[in-house]
């Protein structure tokens, strides 16, 4: 994960501290050639692979689904979704080989990768995928209860050089436009940077589960300032990024780093056609979308890790008895290494409460008859990392920039960051 990171004229310079997941320091000799390779094409022969710290294999592109369909969808969400797609896929000679589903303020999304389960492989000719996304269409409008309620399914031929899945996700749900329903988001407070360590502590204590977004306009140098503080995760820079990248935004120069549990962010940033965030209305949109891009990945619910034999019609056969036990997915991820199936859940009850210890025995004994493996993750030990502070310097930047701006806070904790503001390709 990173722990900082200072960006200024990215293609030519960027500084990242980094940890590994459950924030220790990085020893193994071959993850810098395996980041080498995975950033730049010309170096990824051979699909460079690297095995984390948690044991999970990873890609420049992730699990290679190039040989799968694609089955993208975007919905209402509702007990059972999940389920009901799955089946519709079994009863077509489908098998999910890995994919994700998110949920965000009652809106659902996922991509799942499928292959055929029989011998010929004509079974997912072409004419096969735009009958199942006529079913899956038909299953989905059959569960609808508001009346032109908006959803899309997408069934797609296997081709090279997918978008990466979690980034897709994020296109999904942006285009969905789940990030209009909820309430108007927090602005940051920028009283509580200046306090002490004790005071600071204590308000992040209070303030750490909220996503706080501020914009402010530079116009001596043209830029959008975005601030943002949140609690601190792994993969918490990507979302952000993603979001900026989904609104046509590119970002200029930027700071990052974290503090404890807490997470900041700053960035400067232009539209493509070279606006700032010139409205109210753009403002609250920028900062909707980024709150939601945060929120998606949120860890609520209680999280299961699911193991068994790959096999046909799996997923279905789990998700169907989370159904019949009372149970919803906030998130899904699933995944095959080799002969086996992985997959992580999130799990609530249908009526978005916490599910009860009795409820995951339940379930728990009636997969282990189906050879599934289901256990209640406790976290990755020593998550979140415990940052050490660094000495204040000062820069002469701080001197040019905005009153108050939560630049001048990470920059004396993060050290001197150039004045060179380059352009930064999203």
């Amino acid at each position: 994960m990173i722990d900082d990171a200072e960006f200024s004229n990215l293609v030519r310079h960027a500084v990242f501290h980094v940890t590994d997941q459950i924030g220790r320091k990085l020893t193994d000799p071959s993850l810098p050639g395996f980041i080498q390779r995975a950033l730049l094409p010309f170096q990824r022969s051979g699909s460079p692979k690297f095995t984390t710290c948690l044991g999970n294999v990873v890609g420049p592109g992730g699990p290679d689904v190039s040989d799968c369909a694609s089955l993208e969808f975007t919905v209402h969400d509702r007990p059972g979704l999940l389920s009901s797609i799955t089946q519709v896929l079994v009863d077509q000679g489908c098998h999910v080989a890995s994919g994700q589903a998110w949920t965000h303020n009652g809106r659902a999304a996922g991509v799942l990768y499928v292959t055929t389960t029989g011998a010929d492989g004509a079974a997912l000719h072409p004419s096969r995928w735009a009958r199942i996304e006529r079913l899956v269409n038909a299953v989905v409008d059959a569960r609808e209860n508001v009346s032109g309620e908006r959803r899309w399914v997408c069934m797609s031929a296997p081709v090279r050089g997918r978008v990466h899945t979690e980034r897709r996700m994020h296109q999904l749900m942006h285009d969905d436009r789940d990030y209009e329903s909820g309430p108007a988001p927090t602005p940051v407070d920028e009283e509580h940077f200046c306090m002490g360590d004790r005071a600071a502590t204590a308000a992040r204590s209070v303030h750490r589960t909220q996503t706080r977004v501020t914009i402010e306009n530079w116009e001596e140098r043209g830029y959008a300032i975005v601030k943002m503080t949140s609690r601190d995760r792994p993969k918490l820079l990507f979302d952000t990024v993603c979001a900026l990248t989904d609104m046509h935004y590119v970002v200029f120069h930027a700071t990052a780093g974290a503090q404890g549990p807490l997470a900041i962010q700053e960035y400067y940033i232009r539209h493509k056609d070279g606006r700032t965030v010139d409205s109210n209305a753009e403002r609250q949109k920028v900062s909707r979308c980024l709150v939601a891009a945060v929120e998606r990945r949120a860890s609520h619910g209680v999280r299961v890790e699911v193991r068994a034999t790959d096999r046909s019609g799996l997923l279905s056969d789990f998700t169907r008895m989370l159904r019949e036990h009372g149970l919803s997915l906030l998130r899904v991820e699933i995944k095959r290494q080799k002969e086996e199936a992985i997959g992580t859940f999130f799990l609530v009850t249908d009526t978005g409460g916490e599910v009860r210890p009795e409820a995951l025995c339940a379930v728990r004994a009636r997969v282990a008859e189906m050879g599934i493996s289901l256990d209640v993750a406790k976290g990755a030990p020593g998550w979140p990392p415990v940052k050490k502070t660094r000495a204040p310097a000062t820069s002469p930047a701080d001197q040019e920039r905005p009153r108050s701006s939560l630049g001048s806070f990470l920059w004396s904790h993060l050290g001197k960051l150039s004045n060179n503001f380059g352009l930064i390709r999203s």
